[in-house]
């Protein structure tokens, strides 16, 4: 708990800066950038050492006072202060690693095979594709690495063309799996380790504790067979299976996004069946 929350606390005092808080600076020599940790405490009410324990660990207890100051101390949104008491309490019966439920449920299945002309997928809270229609596996054919949407993001370099905000986009992907690293699962860890490992960008923007769970979002896709799209996108979570999402993209109607999706639909080999896509990308027992 203590590295989590550690971690982050640091994270959110380095990017805040003096100006933001409403602190003069009587010099401008100061060795790290954001807040000093006395600052902080100041400003929270709360002495020194505590806030330095808390930062190294040393604190297990943070009361909920504690936090929602440290929360407007660094002026964090509504979610990134759900994440911070989410941290804060992970050794003290906090939440737990979803259950594994790989296999996607058949009735979710039929409706996102029902979408036609929306591409759409179920990711579980690794970003893992457990499933997805045919528009959506013809708008990201030939890229590597597409069963899982962060290695997606840092692992294959043709995703960067794909993506026409790419730094944008990986961010924002970024933030979501930071909200899930509230969670006591080695499996989430493993593969932030592995991206930390690989990919100088995954560091730098995990580095940024950014936090973002809504699922209302959009993205600026250049497509090599039918061009441009902007999709705006929508995450459902699937309370049939505890830590899945059902992710739907659409096109504004009548623009000439929703008419590229057309061509891509119409562009697809005969033999994609949606069904046999979307069955085929499951993981795991079928029993």
């Amino acid at each position: 708990m203590g590295s989590h929350l550690g971690e982050f606390l640091r994270a959110r005092r380095q990017l805040t800066t003096p100006d933001q808080v409403g602190l003069m600076q009587v010099d401008d020599r100061r060795r790290t950038p954001g807040l000093r940790r006395h600052e902080v405490a100041i400003m929270a009410a709360v002495s020194v050492d505590y806030y330095v324990r808390l930062e190294q660990g040393r604190e297990l207890r943070p009361s909920s006072q504690v936090l929602d100051a440290l929360a407007k101390v660094f002026q964090l949104d509504p979610e990134a202060t759900e994440h911070l008491h989410h941290l804060a309490h992970m050794g003290t019966g906090g939440r737990g690693c979803p259950e594994p439920t790989e296999r996607v449920h058949p009735n979710v299945l039929r409706l996102l095979n029902s979408w036609g002309d929306k591409p759409a997928l179920v990711m579980n809270h690794l970003m893992d594709v457990l499933a997805q229609n045919s528009l959506y596996a013809a708008l990201h054919e030939g890229l590597e690495h597409t069963d899982n949407i962060m290695r997606l993001a840092f692992l294959d370099p043709a995703v960067r063309e794909l993506w026409v905000d790419w730094e944008a986009q990986a961010r924002l992907r970024v933030a979501h799996l930071r909200a899930a690293s509230g969670v006591n699962c080695p499996e989430l860890l493993d593969l932030v380790d592995e991206l930390s490992g690989v990919s100088e960008d995954f560091r730098r923007m995990w580095a940024h504790c950014d936090v973002h769970t809504d699922g209302d979002d959009s993205i600026r896709v250049h497509h090599p067979t039918v061009g441009d799209l902007t999709l705006r996108y929508q995450g459902l979570s699937l309370e049939c299976a505890p830590g899945q999402r059902l992710v739907v993209f659409q096109a504004d109607p009548d623009s000439p996004s929703e008419r590229a999706l057309g061509r891509l639909r119409y562009a697809m080999p005969g033999d994609w069946s949606s069904e046999r896509i979307a069955c085929g990308a499951l993981r795991g027992p079928q029993g």
